[in-house]
């Protein structure tokens, strides 16, 4: 290893904050019988070493809420004037392309969780599912299945279809305490 590619690897390790054989510029080969070869062994850390027993740190209390149920309830409807909106929106105008509907539905998925995570509905967990596929003479049946708490957990659904593809949107709301 050339001295040049030795101070850049010391530098390197000193910026990343590890420890390095490097740091004295110096790397001896391992004494073998055969060809000889340049080693560097590192040891990486996240503080400074031997600093994070110095300092005792304060064990963080939290309160329990006691909150059993959600104080605002999801807006279903709502949700669903959201999916109507996207979905037509997106798709309205649009022909039935493999590899544009599988970034499609990326991009809708994004853009639902973006819309419904801004009405600031606390406690819920939003999942987002989107199915696009092409309309031909065939049916499609979509189930889906989870263990949730009927009285709090709910989902929204909205279907879309236009002359050449159909697109189903799922929202399911999972609250968690």
């Amino acid at each position: 290893m050339s001295d040049a590619a030795k101070d850049k690897a010391a530098r390197l390790l000193k910026k990343r904050g590890s420890v390095s054989s490097l740091s004295s510029h110096e790397v001896k080969p391992k004494e073998s019988f055969t060809k000889t070869k340049d080693s560097m062994s590192t040891v990486s850390y996240i503080d400074e070493p031997g600093h994070h027993d110095d300092i005792p740190r304060p064990a963080i209390q939290t309160e329990n809420t006691y909150q059993l149920g959600p104080a605002k309830r999801f807006p279903v409807a709502t949700v669903n004037n959201i999916l109507k909106d996207v979905l037509t929106s997106y798709l309205q105008e649009e022909k039935y392309e493999a590899e544009f509907c599988r970034q499609m539905t990326k991009t809708i998925t994004e853009v639902i969780k973006a819309r419904v995570k801004d009405l600031m509905i606390p406690r819920y967990k939003i999942i987002v599912l989107i199915y696009i596929g092409q309309l031909r003479d065939e049916s499609m049946r979509i189930g889906s299945r989870c263990i949730w708490d009927p009285a709090n957990d709910t989902f929204s659904s909205y279907s879309f279809k236009n002359s050449s593809l159909y697109a189903l949107a799922n929202v399911y709301a999972v609250y968690y305490e």
